[in-house]
Parts: structure tokens; C-alpha cells; sequence
């Protein structure tokens, strides 16, 4: 019988890499997880259905609010598992993950969200220097050195790279010098429903994070005066709060039945950072609602454009990131007559069903029979 080995960075809570894990769990039901942290509760029963095995990080003191502060430690936690008889290795990755060390008989495939953001591409987002103090600036970019020495060096484990999106895959090779396929991640388009009709504000769900541009959005939005509903949680919160008119409406964490009937109800969904792929744009284009989107990242390869004479378009792009840029984007798509069962029809080419398909084929040579 073959064993296999899924290695996850940490279990706190269901975002897009837990989607894509319990899928990998549907798909191997005796699989073993290995992560450097599991809190009870916080993932699905499918995930915590299996043996879930956790590193030393998770008996450091506070880890369940702190364990990012132990990011140092991480390689040497990930590099601890014992993984002897596992005849695949399949590591769900955003930071370490893919590091581990396989057994010399096993196959490891990496099924990569993001090289190491932190060490790599966002470090200035994550670790703006001019507002850390004298210790921290001194200390983090030797840390992170470490890190991207590590990252490169650890890469040689993996014996095939997989990413979520073209984005990512120049990424790998420009980080790792290493090809990599693509499998787009999946959007449960049998969950999000067709709608037809809409009421006339826009949406946004989304960690409330600096990297994720909102602050962009509320500038925008502040100018126009177009309702807002603004749904997720975060560090960037308070902030936020402040800067936004009476037309923007915070709605914190909402549980998914609420997020699917905003989707339902919006007349756009705005996107306007720069992602690796973003699951949202697709969640609402299942429902037949546009998206007005920032024209770098993953969303170029999940929106199609609205240029003169396209016919089957899902969106408007706008290519700088100011408030100007997006108000225009924004103007401009309500000028637009858009077609609710089109813009469905080409998020299905994401769903759930093709994602699976496409997994099984790529596992099915790694596997003897």
C-alpha cells in the first residue's frame, strides 16, 4: 500500500491553502499531515480527520497568537519530521513546507502557493525598516538572509514544482531556477450561485492587510461616494476604520452563507492589490458578478478584460495603482453592460471538479500501481 505524506506550514484557520489541503485529503483519505503547528478546531473535519503530526514550534510558549515571531526556527522544525516509508511527499507550501527532508526512496512534489514571501519579493511590506526599532533593523535582514539562503538551498528536495499560477511559476524559476507546472486552485462553484440581479454597492473580502492595497479602494471610494461593504479582518483594521467616509461599511469576519449573499448582491467586486492568485475574484465571478481588478498578479490570469469588441469579458482592469486609475475603472464598468451567465460560465473553468482532475493526473505517475 503507498503511504503518503502531506506537509502543510501550519493549521490556524481555513484560508485558500486549507481549500486546497482538504482536497489533498479527499483525495489521499489515509494520507498522514505533517505542520509545525495545528490548533484544534480551527480547520475543517475532513482535515483534522487525519494524524496530524506538529513540530517543537508547537509547545513554544503563546505560539497560537505569536508563532509567526518564531519564523526563525522554522527551517530546522520543518527539517525534524521523520518521513521513513513514505512513498510520496506532497508538501502544500507558502513559507517552508516544501523543505522538508524526504526519505531517499520517496518522491516530493510541491504544490507551491508563493516562494517564501517574507524572505523574498514583499520583505520591505512585511519589514519596513524606517518604522522598525535599532534592534530589529539590525537583526531582521540577517534573518532573512538566512531564510533566502535556506530557501534556495532547500528547493533541491522537491522533485516536482507545482504552481497555483503563471505568476507564481516565474517566481520558482526566478528564485529557484526551477520549471514549474501550474494547477490553478479551485473556487466551489456548485457552493456560489448564479445571480442575475444587483443592488447597487460594491464588495471587497479581504484579509485587512497593508499588502493588499485597501487602502487604495477607500481613497477611491471615498472619491466617488459609490457604496463600499468591506468584509474581513485584520492588523490594517483601525487604521482603515479611520480613513473611510459614511459611504464604506465594515463588516468584520462574516461566516460564509453571509459572504455568498454579498457576492450575490453587489454590483462589482474590487480587487486592488497585486496577488499570487486570488480566490475571491473567482468566488464572485461564480456568482456572475464583474471584477474591477489591479492589472498585475494572478488576476490577470482569472479576469478577462473588457477592450472594445471583446465579447465575453468578466471584468475592468485598471494599471496603476492610484485612487485616479481605479475611480476611472471604476466609471468605466458601469458604462459596461456585463453578462451574468457568461461571466459564471468562464469561472467554471476553475471549479473544484477540474482542479481534482487535474491532481489526480499529475499524482497518478508519481504512485506505482
Amino acid at each position: 500500500m503507498n503511504k503518503v505524506a502531506i506537509i502543510h506550514d501550519w493549521l490556524t484557520g481555513m484560508r485558500g491553502g486549507e481549500k486546497c489541503l482538504e482536497i489533498f485529503c479527499e483525495l489521499f483519505p489515509h494520507a498522514e499531515i505533517f505542520t509545525l503547528l495545528h490548533i484544534k478546531g480551527k480547520v475543517s473535519p475532513i482535515i483534522e480527520s487525519h494524524k496530524i503530526h506538529t513540530s517543537f514550534i508547537q509547545k513554544l510558549p503563546r505560539v497560537e497568537k505569536k508563532y509567526r515571531y518564531y519564523l526563525p526556527f522554522f527551517p530546522s522544525a520543518i527539517e525534524n519530521f521523520d518521513l521513513t516509508g513514505f512513498n510520496l511527499v506532497i508538501s502544500s507550501s507558502h513559507c517552508v513546507a516544501k523543505g522538508v527532508i524526504p526519505d531517499v526512496n520517496s518522491r516530493h512534489i510541491c504544490y507551491c502557493y508563493t516562494p517564501m514571501r517574507y524572505a523574498w519579493d514583499m520583505r520591505h511590506e512585511y519589514f519596513p525598516l524606517k518604522k522598525l526599532s535599532f534592534y530589529k533593523r539590525r537583526t531582521i535582514p540577517i534573518i532573512l538572509n538566512y531564510l533566502r539562503m535556506w530557501d534556495v538551498a532547500s528547493n533541491s528536495r522537491v522533485d516536482e514544482f507545482i504552481g497555483i499560477s503563471k505568476y507564481v511559476a516565474k517566481r520558482i524559476h526566478r528564485n529557484y531556477r526551477r520549471s514549474a507546472s501550474v494547477i490553478y486552485p479551485p473556487v466551489d462553484a456548485e457552493y456560489f450561485k448564479l445571480s442575475e440581479k444587483h443592488e447597487d454597492f460594491y464588495l471587497i473580502v479581504s484579509a485587512l492587510a497593508p499588502y493588499k492595497k485597501l487602502d487604495l479602494a477607500i481613497d477611491a471610494f471615498n472619491d466617488l461616494k459609490y457604496p463600499l461593504v468591506i468584509i474581513g479582518t485584520g492588523q490594517d483594521e483601525k487604521r482603515l476604520k479611520k480613513m473611510a467616509k459614511n459611504n464604506i461599511k465594515f463588516l468584520g469576519w462574516q461566516p460564509d452563507e453571509q459572504v455568498h449573499k454579498y457576492y450575490r448582491k453587489c454590483r462589482a467586486f474590487i480587487f486592488p492589490g497585486k496577488e499570487d492568485f486570488g480566490i475571491t475574484p473567482l468566488e464572485a465571478m461564480s456568482c456572475g458578478k464583474p471584477v474591477i481588478a489591479y492589472n498585475q498578479g494572478g488576476a490577470t490570469e482569472t479576469v478577462i478584460n473588457y477592450v472594445p469588441g471583446r465579447k465575453n469579458y468578466t471584468g475592468v482592469f485598471f494599471n496603476e495603482q492610484t485612487t485616479k486609475s481605479l475611480c476611472d475603472a471604476v466609471q468605466m464598468a458601469r458604462k459596461l453592460e456585463f453578462y451574468p451567465k457568461e461571466i459564471r460560465k468562464h469561472a467554471l473553468t476553475f471549479d473544484k471538479k477540474v482542479f481534482i482532475e487535474n491532481l489526480r493526473e499529475k499524482f497518478k505517475a508519481y504512485l506505482p500501481e
